[in-house]
């Protein structure tokens, strides 16, 4: 059954030729595998985001509270990188604070699932995670790791491509200054140009750029405006 499932949704992402119709189909094949939602997860330093049909409630929360820093499923992810089940571990063995998470998620329907991750292009990660309301989840068979990374990879690329837009994701804010230095390069110009044209000094347009390119996590000014453009800052 899951083998299938796995074909199943590498056919759709092959497929659904609009963002729409791939939440739609991603929406029938989970509850088709018996599960209530899912989520596809991009971690990235500053980008991550969600595409996703848990509760946009909880979804906001999860960013807002840099949850994926605490969620073991994440954890064991990064760990693993290899297809697992997952079902909140015994509370004796847990934080308060991860007990608090799991409580929460439990709350809005998340108690079980399974979890596929990859990697993704420049280190980074991506997973998807089928869920349930289930406490606990038994599986006839062992999980098929090359037909779930396949399917999960190729879901990855059709949502890459799609540009799909974020249903939650982590807030980064520039100050007014770092935002304003960083339009102006993105527009072309030269830190001497902006100096000229703000009024200021190259030195200060120099610590603005320096001080927004680490907090977008860039190498590099050029790939700094692409993200603050990307993430729609500038």
């Amino acid at each position: 059954m899951l083998r299938t499932w796995f074909q199943k949704l590498s056919d759709i992402s092959s497929l659904a030729r609009t963002e729409a119709m791939l939440k739609e189909a991603l929406t029938d094949a989970v509850h088709e595998l018996g599960f209530d939602c899912y989520a596809y997860l991009n971690i990235q330093p500053v980008r991550s985001y969600a595409v996703s049909n848990y509760a946009n409630e909880w979804q906001q929360r999860y960013f807002d509270r840099d949850y994926k820093d605490i969620d073991t499923v994440v954890k064991t992810a990064r760990t693993r990188m290899e297809a697992f089940t997952w079902a909140p571990e015994s509370p004796r063995k847990l934080s308060s604070r991860v007990r608090a998470f799991y409580a929460e998620a439990g709350d809005f329907g998340i108690r079980s699932g399974i979890t596929i991750p990859i990697r993704t292009a420049f280190g980074h990660m991506s997973m998807l995670t089928v869920a349930s309301h289930k406490p606990s989840l038994s599986l006839e068979r062992d999980i098929d790791q090359l037909a779930a990374v396949t399917a999960v990879a190729l879901l990855h690329a059709k949502l890459e491509q799609q540009e799909a837009e974020p249903t939650a994701n982590a807030q980064v804010e520039l100050t007014a200054r770092q935002a304003l230095c960083l339009k102006w390069s993105a527009e072309g110009k030269s830190m001497r140009a902006i100096a000229a044209i703000e009024g200021m000094s190259f030195a200060t347009v120099n610590f603005h750029l320096n001080n927004a390119r680490k907090t977008l996590d860039a190498g590099s000014l050029a790939q700094a405006t692409h993200l603050a453009t990307k993430l729609k800052l500038i």
